[in-house]
């Protein structure tokens, strides 16, 4: 094990006190320019489409490109992490994602603005892997949950102003600005964390480029699957994709199995609580996923709301989960995890219930209260499971960890969209039959859920 070079360290969380605050503002930073990054690019995909003269279609891989680069780059960067220092990755990312920003805001080109938005996927996938990992080396043991929950915070409040931000920015100059405001956050990021954030131990071994293949030719070709059923690809090519997908994936595990130090710690899923707790993970953001892209759709083609109308609707959930998240973390640092994960759930497939068996013509309130017991139990959930997770694997595999939890949280988020267009297209959504894909939708979420309860609620016995 390396010694940490001088400055402030985290045997066992900062000290209270100044330097943890700007630590913790430091990578606040940071994590909401990557959550930030997708949801105010969401709103902007018309304007780009019109000023650069590229189709809706296209516009698409405008997100696309951020999102298959973060989930191909997640697993090598945080085991990167545990070679090289979680602080040194930060900092990286922290500069990538600033000069990718720049280099989006004065794209001439499609072309142009995808390199961008790649390399923003890469440097958020820096930003997001090592996020467990700092938090752990900041906040003392006794408190990690807080820390945790803290994060969820950062991540909810994230999503919900998102849209609010970008069509406040739109309202004054064009689309260009939505990359540029990134760079002087990035900036001030980058100088707190140069003093402020902790060095922590890591460990010498080489990077393993072959698994990092091996894992970033996994998980593109199983999104790219994904995508494929989403959008109603050739069989023939979905399936080799997926099956490519199980092939190169056995041979990455496989070889994950024979090294002294593996990129994924496959150990770690032999712990019942890590494995459990991750597989309640993924299930529940699918079911996220497919509520959050169901239901714009249901409130505006079914209820016929308008886009200010559906967008109050919709922060009901993330607002929920901001105000829940941080008090579910302090009572994790207390009361057993597990416990709390299955109230949260239960209460998240409650609300996903009772939303699909809303009224033919409900009112706001009817709504918002469903949506809000949905991101309340979420919120209940999340930062106690996370805790669970980060504390059954040893210290200096906290990268790897943070890795593990991140690609569970984009590919649950991945699968639930993909889904959503499978069941618009099982139902026939444009041809009459809105209401009943949106239900349907809205049911197979709360089957995620459930599905989650059920795993999650395994943990109370270890």
């Amino acid at each position: 094990m390396a010694e940490p070079p001088p400055g402030p360290s985290a045997a066992d969380g900062m000290p209270p006190g100044l330097p943890r605050v700007l630590a913790v503002a430091t990578i606040t930073i940071g994590l909401t320019m990557s959550v930030l990054s997708n949801s105010m690019t969401n709103l902007a995909l018309p304007y780009i489409a019109h000023d650069l003269g590229i189709t809706a279609e296209s516009s698409i891989w405008i997100v696309n490109a951020t999102q298959i680069a973060l989930i191909i780059c997640l697993l090598p960067v945080a085991a990167l992490a545990d070679i090289v220092g979680y602080r040194h990755v930060y900092r990286f990312g922290l500069v990538l994602f600033s000069l990718a920003s720049i280099g989006c805001a004065v794209a001439p080109s499609l072309g142009w603005l995808l390199v961008g938005r790649t390399l923003q996927g890469l440097g958020g996938a820096a930003i997001m892997s090592v996020q467990p990992a700092l938090v752990r080396a900041i906040y003392p043991r006794a408190q990690l949950g807080r820390g945790l929950g803290f994060n969820t915070t950062v991540v909810a409040t994230s999503l919900a102003a998102g849209p609010s931000i970008g069509a406040a920015l739109l309202s004054i100059t064009s689309w260009p600005i939505l990359f540029a405001v990134y760079v002087p956050l990035g900036i001030v990021s980058f100088v707190l964390s140069e003093r402020y954030l902790p060095h922590t131990t890591h460990t010498h071994r080489p990077f393993d480029f072959i698994s990092a293949v091996l894992s970033g030719a996994t998980f593109g070709l199983l999104i790219f699957g994904i995508d494929g059923v989403a959008h109603g690809h050739r069989l023939v090519v979905v399936v080799a994709e997926f099956a490519t997908a199980a092939i190169l994936g056995t041979v990455f595990v496989l070889r994950q199995r024979g090294l002294a130090d593996p990129m994924m710690p496959i150990d770690v899923f032999r712990r019942p609580i890590f494995s459990l707790s991750i597989s309640a993970s993924t299930c529940t953001f699918t079911a996220q996923g497919l509520a959050f892209v169901s239901l714009p759709f249901f409130f505006h083609t079914v209820l016929g709301r308008d886009a200010t109308d559906t967008g109050i609707l919709l922060t009901a959930w993330p607002l929920a989960l901001a105000c829940v998240a941080p008090i579910a973390g302090r009572l994790a640092d207390r009361h057993h995890p597990g416990l709390l994960g299955a109230i949260g759930l239960a209460g998240m497939t409650a609300g996903l219930v009772l939303t699909a068996l809303l009224p033919p013509d409900p009112s706001s309130a009817d709504i918002m209260w469903r949506l809000v017991l949905c991101g309340a139990g979420f919120g209940i959930f999340a930062s106690p499971n996370n805790r669970l997770m980060m504390n059954a694997v040893p210290r200096e595999r906290s990268g790897s960890a943070g890795g593990i939890i991140a690609t569970a949280r984009t590919l649950g988020q991945t699968m639930g969209a993909a889904l959503v267009a499978v069941v618009f297209g099982l139902f026939d959504f444009s041809g009459g039959g809105a209401a009943e894909a949106a239900q349907a939708a809205i049911w197979l979420g709360a089957g995620f859920a459930a599905t989650a309860l059920v795993i999650g609620s395994l943990r109370l016995r270890h």
